[in-house]
């Protein structure tokens, strides 16, 4: 329904155009107002006015009553245009939208007229739907027709560098989104219909997170998807130049500014082009002649059905972002209508505090009191530089952004006082904090660094890590560097490692995990690896693959942390020989002789973690003879004597999947196999795991070994197995396997 106001009609004079009365001696009048629809056909009310009088005569009381409803209406919905045909529309704002939009989630129409699609709350989804369905097909043989769109966003980050996880304009045969998942999924689709051909469902993205799993180039992007958040078509964003040098100019998504997108689908041709441009609040903006990214696809086998609903869709991941439309047209088979620039709403804006300044002091010139205060003043200044002191060198401009400063890092863990300490990480303590301007929580991971050898290649190994995108891996934040002492700063995880759940004491109050939720986390921990290891630009291996590492997050999801230990190299390299680190018994044999981490060796780590997670025993542990019992030896055993099941956890009272989990124990014991060659790659894990591969049929003969043995016939000697807790026995060896030190596990 579209509201027109027409001048009124002056009595006598019905055809004649009357002016707005600007004084009392002038016609006073009041607007017509007309209503496109069935309704309004029927019936139009009319107010009539007299010269010179500022009340109108009244010839019909119900149809002044009629024309005063209207006229209250339409003063609610004048942003909103809608065609007389139902197939196009024009929002400039979204004032009194709420009948004409579908809104769930977090997606609200703010008092301003903004669509607000998120509102900063993590790991949720927004969606804003046109109610009516779109006409796409003019017969239910015939073939989708040309459409046009355009729409006016902004995103504003919490921060300059970091948001998640962007907004798609879609159209689909169903307005039904309760399945799909936030974060990368961006609340359209989820894990299991993810590129389906049953989707029915087309898309353009602008999406500010770089995810692996769908190809994505970087973390500011749009993309052109169909049935898929893998974009069939893809461009870093931007627009070019209409003058004769054509020259590409890159526009930051998260940059907390307004811009406008155009969408066009031709159907003879199919072409679907997409076009960015910033917008000129003042003058509006003018539609690029060159798109910034085109496909051909034919959307008739998309959208199947003969109408389609039209709409936005935005989530947050961890880090929390406000998504917003303030505008949005359409129309099929022409250009879109254009947006009334003007009438727009504003985009909020986040007023960040202002620091206090130290001191404003006016000083009479040439007095005494001027010098000793300007004395005071520089002590203080120099005192509190000192205690922030950082070690900053030249090549680390380069790392600029993931670098915090250390006073944010000592007021956000409270000068790392013991009330904040979570545990102990590889050769590190492990503090919660919460960084003062942003109030996020984060655990920051203290690390000694004695030596100026390595340390750039050290950051740069940092940072290069700080990039991985993974939802089972924690993220790494950034570093800082502070006399001799490197600081990692990881996102929090509030449940913690998952050794506490594993091993904590039922009087701790600590939440037993079911065997479902176990099986759920060894697939997560394996898909995290199979990342680092294949997927990501250089491989990565972990070196630390154990319990306490492996941190649980909100939904109960297991991630890999800490990579204080981590050793990067470009795919196909040859690894570099390095001091064997990690945890004892999760080290494989081989690292003694050729002192080489290599993905295998991870697998070998992840092998003992399965069985210490399926078991819930630790690795080594004490024998009854005051020796060392190998976790996987045991194991090993029941299962020559045929009673394999006897190793599971008895804390699962019987309560599992036995195939499940014979299949992890089967797996832990190949995966610790004493010959690197016998062992699967993480690519092979996920799918026995995901039982897209079957097992290989293993028999106890085949994997007839003593590991305590072979341990220490590698080199890692008795003084090993003798520490005073199993638990937390973690081997630093040079590569002829001579112990130089042991750290606790976190």
């Amino acid at each position: 329904m579209r509201a027109r106001l027409q001048p009124c009609a002056q009595q006598g004079r019905p055809q004649q155009q009357v002016k707005r009365a600007r004084n009392s001696s002038r016609t006073i009048c009041q607007p017509q107002i007309i209503i496109y629809g069935a309704l309004a056909a029927r019936r139009a009310a009319t107010l009539h006015c007299t010269p010179q009088s500022p009340r109108p005569r009244m010839e019909n009381p119900r149809f002044f009553l009629l024309a005063a409803l209207l006229l209250f209406l339409g003063s609610g919905v004048a942003n909103v245009v809608h065609g007389a045909d139902g197939e196009q529309f024009v929002y400039s704002g979204f004032g009194g939208a709420n009948a004409s939009l579908s809104l769930d989630g977090t997606a609200v129409i703010e008092p301003s007229g903004i669509l607000e699609l998120t509102n900063g709350t993590a790991q949720l989804s927004g969606h804003a739907i046109h109610r009516t369905p779109l006409r796409l097909r003019r017969s239910p043989g015939a073939g989708v027709r040309s459409f046009s769109a355009s729409f006016v966003f902004g995103i504003i980050p919490p921060y300059s560098d970091l948001s998640g996880h962007g907004i798609v304009f879609f159209l689909a045969n169903s307005n039904n989104f309760t399945g799909a998942l936030p974060s990368q999924y961006m609340g359209l689709l989820n894990s299991a219909n993810e590129g389906n051909a049953t989707n029915h469902v087309f898309g353009v993205e602008l999406d500010t997170i770089q995810s692996k799993e769908f190809n994505d180039p970087n973390d500011n992007h749009v993309g052109i998807d169909v049935n898929s958040l893998k974009s069939i078509a893809v461009h870093p964003a931007g627009y070019y130049d209409d003058d004769n040098t054509g020259a590409f100019h890159e526009l930051l998504l998260i940059s907390s500014k307004v811009m406008q997108v155009w969408v066009d689908y031709e159907s003879e041709s199919t072409q679907i082009n997409v076009f960015l441009a910033p917008l000129n609040v003042k003058s509006g903006t003018p539609k690029p002649s060159r798109p910034l990214v085109s496909a051909k696809h034919n959307l008739s086998d998309v959208l199947v059905e003969p109408a389609a609903y039209a709409g936005f869709s935005s989530s947050t991941g961890t880090v929390r972002s406000r998504h917003y439309v303030l505008g949005w047209s359409f129309a099929m088979d022409g250009p879109a209508p254009p947006i009334d620039i003007g009438k727009l709403p504003r985009l909020p804006v986040e007023i960040s505090k202002a620091r206090s300044r130290v001191l404003e002091i006016v000083l009479p010139i040439g007095t005494a009191a001027f010098v000793l205060a300007v004395v005071t003043v520089v002590v203080l200044l120099v005192r509190r530089r000192s205690k922030y002191a950082e070690v900053r060198e030249d090549w680390e401009s380069e790392f600029g952004p993931h670098r915090f400063t250390y006073k944010d890092l000592f007021r956000a863990t409270e000068g790392f006082k013991s009330k904040t300490l979570l545990g102990f990480g590889g050769f590190g303590r492990v503090h919660k904090g919460v960084l003062p301007k942003s109030k996020m929580e984060v655990a920051v991971k203290k690390v000694s660094h004695e030596s100026r050898q390595g340390i750039k290649e050290f950051v740069a190994e940092v940072v290069t890590i700080g990039r991985l995108r993974h939802r089972n891996l924690v993220q790494l934040l950034g570093y800082c560097r502070r006399k001799n002492e490197l600081l990692l700063v990881y996102d929090y995880m509030s449940n913690g490692s998952l050794d506490k759940y594993l091993y904590g004491s039922s009087s701790s109050g600590t939440t037993r995990l079911d065997w479902a939720q176990r099986f759920k986390i060894i697939k997560g921990v394996a898909s995290g690896l199979l990342y680092i290891h294949e997927d990501f630009e250089q491989v990565i291996i972990h070196r630390d693959v154990k319990a306490s590492n492996v941190l649980v997050d909100a939904e109960m999801n297991g991630r890999l942390g800490d990579f204080g230990l981590a050793r990067l190299y470009d795919h196909g390299a040859d690894p570099q020989t390095t001091h064997v680190v990690g945890t004892m018994g999760y080290l494989a044999p081989e690292l003694a002789r050729t002192g080489k981490a290599s993905p295998l060796t991870d697998v070998f780590a992840f092998g003992a973690f399965i069985l210490e997670v399926a078991c819930g025993r630790r690795p080594v542990e004490q024998a009854m003879d005051d020796g060392r019992l190998m976790l996987v030896d045991w194991v090993l055993e029941h299962w020559q004597k045929g009673s394999l099941l006897e190793t599971v956890d008895a804390r699962l009272k019987g309560d599992y999947d036995a195939e499940e989990v014979t299949l992890a124990l089967k797996l832990g014991l190949l995966c610790s196999h004493p010959l690197p060659g016998a062992r699967p790659s993480m690519r092979q894990v996920v799918q026995y795991l995901e039982g897209d591969m079957p097992l290989p049929e293993l028999t106890p003969m085949q994997m007839s070994f003593s590991m305590l043995s072979l341990m220490q016939g590698e080199g890692f000697d008795s003084y090993v197995f003798s520490a005073s807790h199993p638990s937390s026995a973690s081997a630093t060896m040079m590569t002829m396997g001579t112990i130089s030190g042991l750290s606790g596990g976190r």
